[in-house]
C-alpha cells in the first residue's frame, strides 16, 4: 500500500531502487548480528567499478601470460579444430548460451533435439543402448559407474584397472571412501570374481599407456560372477575401433572433449554415459526422451524425471543437477557437421600420423612399449630422458612423463606434418615425416589390419547425413535456436535458479586462444595467467563470503555440496569423531542437499520448518538432542527455499557447532547475500557456491555449472588435491581427495565471474542483491490480491524469491500449477520453478536484472491468469475446455481452418497487448504427454518417418 501510495504502483516509471532502502532492513536484517560491519573492508577493496573495455583489456593481460605450448599429454584431453561455424552461432550466441535446463519441453525443441542427437551419437560410436544428456567430466563419470554397480548388486568391492588415467582413478578412490565401497586397484589378469562380491569393474580402451588389448575375457569372467563391467573410452577411437557394446559391456563413458570442444584448461567439458537397456533406471543424470503431444505428434522430453534428486531426495540415482549441456550440443554439432564419414577421417589422420611417429621413434634406437594403439604412445627412450624434453622445451612441445620414468606422447587431429617434424627432430630421428611415411608402404596399416578394426556402421541417422556443409549447419543450429525461449526473448523467473543477465563482455574471454587452448596437466610456470585469475577471484570470493580458503575443484553445484560435506567427513575423521554422520536438513534446504548428503556417507534427518517457511526452532532443537551425540552437520539454505531469510540463523549455527557439527550453508541463494551479509560472519563453516547464479555464467540449456566450495580456516587441511598437478596445499594439509578430474575444475569459465565482479565493484554487487530483494517483493506485492503468497518472514517479507500458492484452485476451477505453467507459454514467459519446494506451487525469482516494465508484463500475464481461472470458477468457461487446459497454443493451432474452442483465437495467443504477433513466441508443440513418455521409453533419434511436414501436421491438428 505505500508503494501505490508513493508512486510505486504497477503504472509508475521510478525505478524500484529510489524506494528501496527504508525496506532493507525489515525484509532482510531481523538478524541478530551486525551486519554492515561485515562489508566495510569488502568496499574499500572494491570501491571502484571498471567498465567493460578496461576489463577486458586487464583480462586480456592476465591471460597473455599463459604460455600457449603444443601439448601431447593425452590423458583425455586433446587438441581439436573447433569448427568456426558452431564457436560462433552457438557457443557465442546468447540464444543457446541463455537457456535453462529443458523442463518445459514446449519451449526447449531445439536444444532437446540436440541433445538426442548427442544422445544416439553417443550410443552409435559406443555400440550401447541408452546414453544420457552428458554428465560432468570421465572422472566424475567413472565415479558414478562405480556408485550404479554398487546400487545394482550392494556388493562392497570394485576393481579398477590400473591403467586407467590417474584422475580418474583419485575421482572414484575418493568417492568410494565415502560410500563404503572398496576400491582395488588391478591389472586384469589379477581380477578374481569367484567370490561373487565384486560390484564392478572399470577399465579404459585404450587405456592410459595408449594400449589397445581385447577385454572379451575379462567381460566374460566378470558376467558369470554377476559382475558389471564399465569401460572409459575415446570417441574419436571408436570411429575405427570395435566398440564396447559389441563386447558385452554393461556401462561404457568418456569425455566427448575432443568432438568440437577446446581443451580450457580442464573444463568445461561434456562426459558420456551410456549403458545397457536394463540399468536405465539406475543411470545418473539427465535423459532426452521421445514422446508426443497433445496432436499426437512425436516431440522431445526429459524422461523419467521422476528419478530427479528435488523428488527422490537421498534415493536418487546421482545428486547430478548440472549437467554440460552447452558442451554435449557443440559435441553433438560436431558429429552432425561431420558425419560417420567426416569422423572416420578424423580417426584415419590421427591413427596415421601416430603409425609414421612409431616408426620414426623405433628407427631412432627407441623403444615403444606396446605395438597396438590408437594415438597414445608409451616410449621408452634409447637416450636421456633430460635430453629429450630440453629438445621439447626448445620448440614449445608439452609431453607426458609416466611414473615409471617412461615418455608418454598423444597426438590429435590438430597435429600437422610440421609438428611430426618436430616431434621426431626431439627424439632424435634425422628423418622427416614425409620421408619416414614414404618409407612405410600401405601394409602398415595399424588397428585396421587387426580383429579391433570397427565393422560396425555409426552415424547413420538422417540428421547425422543432412548439414555438412556451413550453410546447412548454420541453418540447421539457426531452426533449433527459434524453438527455445532464452533469456534474449523475456524474463525467466524460476526461483532457486538465478537466471540472471550474462553479459556480452564477461563470455568474450572463453574463446580467447590463452584460455582456450591450455591442457589442464601443463607445468605450473606456463599457465600463470590462470593462476593469478584463480588467486584474484579467490580473494574476492572470500571478501564477499567470509571464509578463508577457496576450493574451485567443484565442477558443479551438486559436486560442491558433495565436495564441502567430504571436507566436513575429513575434519571429523582427523578428530577421531568418526562416528559422527547425522546431517540434519531442513525441509526448506535446496533439493540436492539429501542426495549429497548420502553421497557423502552421512545418515539424513529432516528437519520441520514453521509456518512462516523458516526452520522449525524447537523441533530442531529436538534433534539436535536427539543425535547429539553422531552429529555431524546441518545444511542450510539460506535464505531458504522457502523465499525467507532465517531470523535465527545465528542461533541455529552456535546450536550446532555447541553440539560437535558443522554448518554447510547451501551457496544456491547467495544473490540475496552479496555485499549485504556473509555466511562466514554467522557462523557457516563451508559453502558452495554456484556460479552459474550469483556470479553470472550462463545456465547453458542445463550446464556448465561451477560450484567450488569456501570454507573456514579449520576446514581449510582438508580441501580436495590432485593426483597429476601438484597443488599448493599449506604443510597442515590433509586433502579429502580429489572431486574432480581436473585440477580447477572448469577453468575456462572462471573469467566470468572475475569480470563479474571487478565490473560490479563492492557497491554494485551490494546493489545488486538489493535490487534482487526489492523486485520479489515489489512482485508479491503486486500479485498477493490475486495469489496467496505461501511463505513470507516473521516481518511479512520475502527474500528474493517467493512462492505462489495455485493448490486451491485444483478444487474451485480444475486448475493445477502445470496448467498456470503452459499458459505462462502464450505470453511469452517461461514459467516459474513448478511444484518445487512445495507440490502444487510457482516459486518466482526475477533476479536483479529485469527492469520494472518486464516485472509488470510478468505480473500482469499472472493477473489476467488468475481472471481466466475465475471465469472457470463462476461458470463463464468450460472446466476441461478453456485456455489454461488447452495452453500452450501453437501457431498450427491458432492457424488450423476450423476453429471448435469456447474461446476466440486472440484470447488463446494474444491475451494481452503487450503480446504482439510482430515479437510473439512460439511454442512449436502442443502440450506434451508424460504419462506416455515414460511408458515408451525412447531415448535415441526416432525414424525420420515419424518428421512430418507442416501441412500433414495442420491436418492432424484440425482433424
Amino acid at each position: 500500500d505505500d508503494m501505490n501510495h508513493q508512486g510505486m504502483g504497477p503504472n509508475s516509471n521510478l525505478m524500484l531502487s529510489h524506494y528501496f532502502p527504508q525496506y532493507l532492513a525489515y525484509i532482510v536484517f531481523g538478524l541478530k548480528i551486525n551486519i554492515w560491519s561485515c562489508i566495510t573492508f569488502y568496499d574499500i577493496i572494491f570501491s571502484f567499478q571498471s567498465g567493460e573495455g578496461e576489463i577486458l583489456e586487464t583480462l586480456h593481460n592476465i591471460g597473455s601470460k599463459n604460455k600457449i605450448w603444443r601439448s601431447y599429454i593425452g590423458m583425455g584431453y586433446y587438441n581439436c579444430s573447433v569448427p568456426q561455424a558452431i564457436v560462433r552461432n552457438l557457443l557465442e550466441n546468447a540464444g543457446w548460451v541463455t537457456q535453462y535446463t529443458p523442463y518445459q519441453p514446449e519451449v526447449s525443441q531445439g536444444r532437446l533435439e540436440s541433445l538426442l542427437n548427442y544422445q544416439t551419437m553417443v550410443c552409435d560410436m559406443t555400440g550401447m543402448e541408452v546414453a544420457n544428456a552428458s554428465l560432468l567430466d570421465e572422472g566424475t563419470a567413472a565415479a558414478e559407474a562405480m556408485q550404479l554397480c554398487h546400487r545394482h548388486n550392494k556388493r562392497r568391492k570394485f576393481y579398477v584397472d590400473v591403467r586407467c588415467h590417474p584422475q580418474t582413478r583419485a575421482v572414484v578412490q575418493t568417492r568410494a571412501n565415502y560410500t563404503g565401497v572398496v576400491i582395488e586397484l588391478k591389472l586384469p589378469h589379477e581380477m578374481d570374481f569367484s567370490g561373487k562380491d565384486i560390484s564392478g569393474v572399470l577399465f579404459q580402451y585404450p587405456d592410459t599407456e595408449g594400449k589397445v588389448e581385447d577385454f572379451t575375457d575379462l567381460v566374460d569372467r566378470a558376467h558369470q560372477n554377476g559382475t558389471l563391467v564399465c569401460c572409459a573410452t575415446d570417441l574419436l577411437a571408436l570411429c575405427l575401433l570395435k566398440p564396447p557394446g559389441e563386447f558385452g559391456v554393461d556401462v561404457a563413458l568418456g569425455s566427448s572433449q575432443r568432438f568440437g570442444v577446446p581443451l580450457y584448461y580442464g573444463g568445461p567439458h561434456a562426459a558420456f554415459f551410456a549403458v545397457k537397456e536394463n540399468l536405465v533406471r539406475l543411470m545418473p543424470g539427465r535423459m532426452v526422451g521421445v514422446t508426443r503431444d497433445a496432436n499426437g505428434k512425436e516431440v522431445y522430453r526429459l524422461a523419467l524425471q521422476t528419478r530427479e534428486q528435488h523428488i527422490r531426495r537421498d534415493k536418487a540415482t546421482s545428486n547430478i543437477c548440472t549437467a554440460q549441456a552447452l558442451l554435449a550440443n557443440m559435441a553433438a554439432m560436431y558429429g552432425v557437421y561431420h558425419g560417420s564419414n567426416g569422423l572416420k577421417h578424423i580417426a584415419r589422420r590421427v591413427h596415421n600420423a601416430t603409425l609414421i611417429l612409431a616408426e620414426g621413434l623405433k628407427r631412432a634406437g627407441h623403444t615403444l612399449q606396446h605395438d597396438l594403439f590408437f594415438d597414445t604412445l608409451k616410449i621408452q627412450c634409447g637416450c636421456e630422458v633430460k635430453e629429450v624434453f630440453d629438445r621439447a622445451s626448445q620448440r614449445k612441445i608439452n609431453l607426458r612423463i609416466y611414473s615409471d620414468g617412461k615418455i608418454g606422447v598423444s597426438l590429435d587431429e590438430t597435429v600437422s606434418e610440421r609438428d611430426l617434424d618436430d616431434l621426431l627432430w626431439i627424439f632424435g630421428c634425422e628423418s622427416s615425416a614425409e620421408l619416414v611415411a614414404e618409407s612405410m608402404g600401405e601394409e602398415t596399416r595399424g588397428i585396421l589390419s587387426t580383429a579391433f578394426k570397427r565393422t560396425s556402421k555409426f552415424l547413420t541417422h538422417q540428421v547425422f547425413n543432412s548439414y555438412h556443409s556451413e550453410t546447412n549447419i548454420v541453418r540447421y543450429m539457426k531452426r533449433l535456436e527459434n524453438k527455445d525461449i532464452s533469456l534474449v526473448h523475456s524474463m525467466i523467473p524460476l526461483g532457486s535458479c538465478t537466471m540472471k543477465l550474462n553479459s556480452s563482455s564477461e563470455l568474450t574471454p572463453i574463446t580467447w586462444k590463452e584460455f582456450a587452448n591450455i591442457h589442464p596437466f601443463v607445468p605450473l610456470d606456463q599457465a600463470q595467467g590462470y593462476q593469478q585469475l584463480f588467486k584474484e577471484l579467490e580473494r574476492d570470493l572470500c571478501e564477499i563470503t567470509g571464509y578463508d580458503k577457496i576450493s574451485f575443484q567443484p565442477n558443479s553445484g551438486a559436486q560442491g555440496e558433495y565436495a564441502g560435506l567430504a571436507a566436513i567427513k575429513a575434519y571429523l575423521n582427523a578428530k577421531g569423531e568418526h562416528h559422527r554422520s547425522v546431517c540434519l536438513i531442513p525441509k526448506s534446504a535446496h533439493g540436492t542437499n539429501p542426495a549429497s548428503a548420502q553421497m557423502a556417507g552421512m545418515k539424513i534427518q529432516p528437519v520441520e520448518v514453521d509456518k512462516n517457511g523458516s526452520i522449525d526452532i524447537a523441533h530442531l532443537k529436538a534433534m539436535v538432542e536427539k543425535h547429539k551425540d553422531n552429529l555431524a552437520a546441518i545444511m542450510i539454505t539460506y535464505p531458504s527455499t522457502n523465499g525467507v531469510f532465517e531470523e535465527e540463523i545465528s542461533d541455529v549455527c552456535d546450536l550446532i557447532h555447541k553440539h560437535g557439527g558443522q554448518v554447510y550453508l547451501d551457496g544456491a541463494n547467495m544473490n540475496a547475500q552479496v555485499g549485504l551479509c556473509r555466511p562466514g560472519d554467522y557462523g557457516s563453516d563451508v559453502s558452495h557456491l554456484n556460479l552459474h547464479k550469483t556470479f553470472c555464467i550462463p545456465h547453458g540449456g542445463g550446464g556448465p555449472g561451477m560450484g567450488p566450495i569456501g570454507v573456514k580456516s579449520h576446514l581449510a587441511p582438508y580441501l580436495p588435491t590432485h593426483p597429476v598437478v601438484a597443488l599448493q596445499l599449506d604443510a597442515d594439509a590433509s586433502p579429502l581427495g580429489t572431486i574432480s578430474a581436473a585440477p580447477w575444475g572448469s577453468s575456462a569459465i572462471l573469467p566470468i565471474s572475475w569480470a563479474y565482479i571487478k565490473m560490479m565493484g563492492g557497491k554494485g554487487l551490494k546493489h545488486a542483491s538489493e535490487i534482487a530483494i526489492l523486485n520479489a517483493n515489489y512482485m508479491a506485492k503486486r500479485l498477493e490480491k490475486h495469489y496467496k503468497v505461501l511463505f513470507r518472514g516473521a516481518r511479512g517479507y520475502v527474500a528474493h524469491e517467493f512462492i505462489l500458492d495455485t493448490r486451491p484452485f485444483k478444487k474451485t476451477a480444475n486448475v493445477e500449477a502445470v496448467d498456470v505453467a503452459k499458459r505462462l507459454q502464450d505470453y511469452g514467459f517461461h514459467a516459474p520453478t513448478m511444484s518445487w519446494p512445495v507440490a502444487g506451487t510457482l516459486m518466482i525469482e526475477p533476479t536483479e536484472s529485469e527492469d520494472k516494465a518486464e516485472l509488470d508484463r510478468f505480473c500482469d500475464a499472472m493477473i489476467n491468469i488468475r481472471q481466466e481461472i475465475a471465469e472457470i470458477e463462476e461458470g463463464r468457461m468450460d472446466s476441461t475446455i478453456n485456455p489454461l487446459k488447452m495452453s500452450p497454443h501453437t501457431l498450427t493451432c491458432i492457424t488450423s481452418p476450423n476453429w471448435d474452442r469456447p474461446y476466440s483465437r486472440e484470447v488463446a495467443a494474444f491475451p494481452l497487448p503487450f503480446v504482439k504477433p510482430e515479437s510473439k513466441f512460439w511454442p512449436t508443440i502442443a502440450r506434451i504427454d508424460d504419462i506416455y513418455g515414460d511408458q515408451h521409453l525412447v531415448c535415441t533419434c526416432p525414424p525420420m518417418e515419424v518428421y512430418e511436414s507442416p501441412f500433414s501436421e495442420q491436418k492432424r491438428a484440425t482433424s
